[in-house]
């Protein structure tokens, strides 16, 4: 027999189950698949106001003229399959933060990407976002069982690419003119998290989100590089918000 070459893995279970239409719970957000008459008001205020046009630069939709349009959008993106659309939702009064999706689906090889994240000014850089993160992840590897989750950006994007490398991702490249989105062109970073480097993670958000680590304003007493750091995961957790 000849020997497995080199980087050969275990084969994994596959293909994988695709993702559902399920609500995943956290303490301080939970991720509902999207319902117009639940989400659309609060999707609406979360892309829409002061900002609307700077959160929506790199993204591939615009922000809704108003909420007759939110609504539709919301409508549309129930219906579809991939992407899979969830509203971030404040646990405390039940309203629509922001939302983020499940895309690019492929259970035969147990890959996942998350995108179209639209984390509104409530819960922007905050511990609201971390958690809708780890959810998802948790989602992806722990119930899922994939093997790698993506996260694309415009490789102009410096806040989403900070963002890809605090959340533990590791940047894999740039795809050089890869799109044409509104009238320019579009470089795409690319970032990757596999199972192996969930298994590292998991226990630093675990411990990031314990309510122990927020004092009564909910600023964090430990900032999640700190606790990255700890666990020898150094440059995860890199670019924590105050």
């Amino acid at each position: 027999m000849d020997p497995a070459p080199p980087g050969a893995l275990e084969a994994p279970r596959l293909p994988r189950p695709r993702p559902q239409r399920v609500t995943l719970a956290g303490r301080w957000v939970r991720m509902e698949p999207f319902d117009a008459a639940r989400h659309a008001r609060g999707l609406y205020a979360a892309s829409s106001g002061p900002g609307a046009a700077q959160r929506h630069a790199y993204l591939f939709d615009d922000p809704p003229r108003d909420l007759a349009e939110a609504t539709r959008r919301v409508e549309a993106d129930a219906a579809r399959e991939d992407p899979l659309a969830f509203a971030v939702v404040d646990v405390a009064d039940g309203e629509a933060l922001g939302r983020q999706s499940l895309m690019r689906i492929e259970p035969a090889h147990g890959v996942v990407e998350i995108g179209h994240i639209l984390w509104g000014p409530a819960m922007a850089r905050s511990r609201r976002a971390t958690e809708a993160f780890w959810l998802a992840a948790r989602h992806v590897f722990d119930t899922l069982a994939y093997r790698r989750l993506e996260w694309k950006c415009n490789a102009a994007n410096a806040p989403s690419r900070a963002a890809a490398r605090r959340f533990g991702f590791r940047y894999e490249g740039t795809f050089r003119q890869h799109m044409w989105i509104k009238g320019r062109n579009r470089d795409t970073a690319w970032f990757g998290m596999t199972d192996g480097d969930w298994q590292a993670l998991r226990p630093v958000y675990a411990a990031w989100l314990e309510p122990a680590n927020f004092d009564a304003e909910g600023r964090q007493r430990r900032r999640l590089g700190e606790l990255a750091a700890a666990a020898g995961l150094h440059g995860a957790g890199d670019d924590t918000p105050p």
